[in-house]
């Protein structure tokens, strides 16, 4: 089992950008990257995502994590890897997804929602979990599940997840977030964006202190 280990980041904070199309791309994720962002997510049920993708990972500087989220298959893992993705985060647990994702390289981030499953990506050799709807867990309920799982595991709250709760899974020691609708939505511009991402990274400093 190779399991790919979270890379170090000032801010554990992926930026989901569901929807982004190939024409928004520089722009959005250059303005993200600006603010402090240094992991970007483009799902792929976003218009001709691999383009967005590789358009994103030919800009982006050195140390940045690039890649796509909604991963189902292994073909879109070797997609992905095509044209340069680093990071594969999945809704599911597949583990022929995350066993493939893993043996290129890849920083994996499948979603999970119950114990059952957080054992199952573990075992998969998974990097992280993303606890999703995190809304519905709750810091009580990732808390829980928190103690059954491998220590080394990377553990990101997603899904009605912003700056206005870090404070409550700080509690918890969680410190990663996959972010969307709270930067994100299809018909923002690059300005709104880089609006949202500085509040963001703020609030981020506040809870956890600037380094």
């Amino acid at each position: 089992m190779t399991r790919i280990p979270f890379p170090p980041m000032k801010y554990p904070l992926i930026a989901i950008l569901r929807g982004l199309k190939p024409e928004e791309t520089q722009g959005i994720v250059g303005t993200l990257i600006e603010a402090g962002f240094t992991a970007i997510e483009i799902p792929l049920n976003s218009p001709d995502p691999f383009r967005s993708i590789e358009i994103a990972v030919k800009m982006a500087p050195a140390g940045c994590l690039i890649g796509a989220g909604t991963v189902l298959t292994t073909q879109q893992v070797e997609q992905l890897d095509g044209v340069g993705g680093r990071l594969m985060v999945s809704p599911n647990v597949e583990p022929d997804v995350i066993s493939l994702a893993a043996a290129k390289g890849m920083v994996t981030m499948p979603g999970v929602f119950t114990p059952t499953e957080a054992l199952a990506a573990a075992k998969a050799g998974a990097t992280g979990l993303k606890f999703f709807p995190a809304s519905a867990l709750g810091p009580s309920g990732i808390s829980a599940i928190r103690a059954i799982l491998p220590p080394e595991l990377e553990i990101a709250a997603v899904g009605g997840v912003s700056e206005a709760n870090f404070a409550d899974y700080a509690k918890i020691g969680i410190k990663s977030f996959g972010l969307g609708s709270s930067l994100y939505k299809v018909g923002m511009d690059a300005a709104e964006v880089g609006k949202r991402a500085e509040v963001t990274i703020k609030a981020y400093d506040a809870v956890y202190g600037a380094a």
